[in-house]
C-alpha cells in the first residue's frame, strides 16, 4: 500500500473513477496551501462537514492547533474517536430506532456499527492506531457560549487589559477597544457606531483610559465608571455636554440590568477569549478548540462570534510573533 504518512501532507482519501473505486492514487493536500484562506462549497448531503472534519483531523494529526466555530453542533463528532473500535464504545452513540427497525437490540447494533467502522477505516488504509495517535496528538474540547453543557466561556473577560503587545501598538488597542465596545452594545440592542453613537463613545473612552493604565474592569467597575468616568472632557466637550449624568445613569442601569440577569450567568463564568488557552493546554499540546453556538439566538450568535473572531484575530499577530517566535500562522 502507498505511504501517505508525511508531515504537512494531508491525507484526504483517493481519486475515485466511480463510488466502488477504492485503488486510485492518493489523494493528498499540501498543508502549506492553507496558510490564507479556503472555502468549502457545495450542496447539501455532499459532504463539506466530512470533509472539514478530514481536514481538521488531520492537521491535530501534524500538531496544528484549530480554532473551530460550530454553529450547527455537528462538528462535536470530533471528539467521537474510538482506537479500539470496540462495540461498547459506538453503544452510547447509536439510534435506538434504526436498532429497531433491523430488529437488533441496542448492543447488536452496535456491534454492527463497530465492524461496519472497522471494515471501512480498512479499505481506506486506516486503522484503530491511526485513531489513537490522532488523540496523543491533540486535546480535542467544546466550549459552550451562554450554556454550561460544555466548558463555558465567560465574555466579561472581555473587559480584562490586553497583553502588553496590543496596548504598545495603537492600532491594535484601538481595533480591540471598538470591538468590545461594539459587540457589547449590540447585545444590549443600542446603536453601535463608533463615529455617532454617544454610548459607543463613553464606553470606548471608558475602556481605553482604563486599560492604559494597565487594570482591567470588572462588572461593577465598568458600571460604575459609566456613572463616573475618569475623565471630564471627551473631545471638545465637557463631560455633562457630551453626556449627562442622568443619561449615564439610564445607560449604567440598562448594563446592570443585563449583566445581572439570571440568563447572563452563564456568559460570565468560565474560560476567557484567550489565544493561548484556545491553541494550546497547559501542558503546551495543540487543542482543536470546537465553539458550538448552535444552541444561540441569532443575536447571541453575532455576539459571540464577532467578538471572539475579533479577539482572537487582534491577539494573533503579536502573539505568534513575540511569543511562539515565527511569522506563519498554524491554523
Amino acid at each position: 500500500m502507498e505511504q501517505f504518512e508525511k508531515l504537512g501532507v494531508f491525507y484526504l482519501g483517493r481519486q475515485q473513477q466511480s463510488a466502488a473505486d477504492k485503488a486510485g492514487p492518493l489523494l493528498l493536500y499540501d498543508s502549506k496551501d492553507l496558510l490564507t484562506h479556503a472555502v468549502c462549497v457545495g450542496m447539501t448531503g455532499s459532504g463539506k462537514t466530512g470533509l472539514c472534519i478530514g481536514l481538521l483531523e488531520e492537521a491535530a494529526l501534524d500538531g496544528i492547533p484549530a480554532v473551530v466555530i460550530d454553529p450547527k453542533g455537528d462538528l462535536a463528532n470530533l471528539l467521537l474517536t474510538f482506537p479500539d473500535l470496540a462495540p461498547a464504545d459506538f453503544l452510547p452513540w447509536i439510534n435506538e430506532d434504526d436498532a429497531r427497525k433491523k430488529s437488533l437490540s441496542p448492543a447488536q447494533y452496535a456491534a454492527q456499527q463497530a465492524e461496519l467502522w472497522r471494515r471501512g477505516l480498512a479499505d481506506w488504509g486506516q486503522d484503530g492506531e491511526r485513531i489513537r495517535r490522532l488523540r496523543e496528538s491533540a486535546e480535542f474540547v467544546i466550549y459552550t457560549p451562554g450554556s454550561s453543557a460544555g466548558i463555558p466561556v465567560s465574555i466579561l473577560r472581555s473587559f480584562d487589559a490586553p497583553a502588553a503587545t496590543i496596548l504598545e501598538d495603537p492600532d491594535l488597542l484601538r481595533e480591540r477597544v471598538i470591538t468590545t465596545v461594539t459587540s457589547l452594545l449590540d447585545l444590549l440592542g443600542l446603536n453601535t457606531d463608533p463615529l455617532q453613537s454617544r454610548e459607543h463613545i463613553l464606553l470606548s473612552t471608558v475602556l481605553e483610559e482604563t486599560w492604559r493604565q494597565g487594570r482591567s474592569l470588572d462588572i461593577a467597575g465598568l458600571i460604575q465608571a459609566v456613572q463616573s468616568p475618569p475623565f471630564q472632557r471627551i473631545g471638545v466637550f465637557d463631560l455633562e455636554s457630551f453626556f449627562p449624568a442622568g443619561d449615564r445613569q439610564a445607560l449604567a442601569m440598562k448594563l446592570n440590568n443585563f449583566l445581572a440577569a439570571p440568563a447572563m450567568k452563564a456568559w460570565t463564568e468560565g474560560e476567557p477569549i484567550d489565544l493561548d488557552r484556545m491553541l494550546y493546554g497547559a501542558k503546551g499540546k495543540p487543542r482543536v478548540a470546537i465553539f458550538s453556538i448552535s444552541h444561540l439566538g441569532d443575536a447571541e450568535r453575532m455576539f459571540f462570534v464577532s467578538l471572539s473572531v475579533r479577539v482572537l484575530s487582534l491577539g494573533w499577530a503579536p502573539y505568534w510573533r513575540d511569543e511562539r517566535g515565527g511569522t506563519t500562522p498554524a491554523f
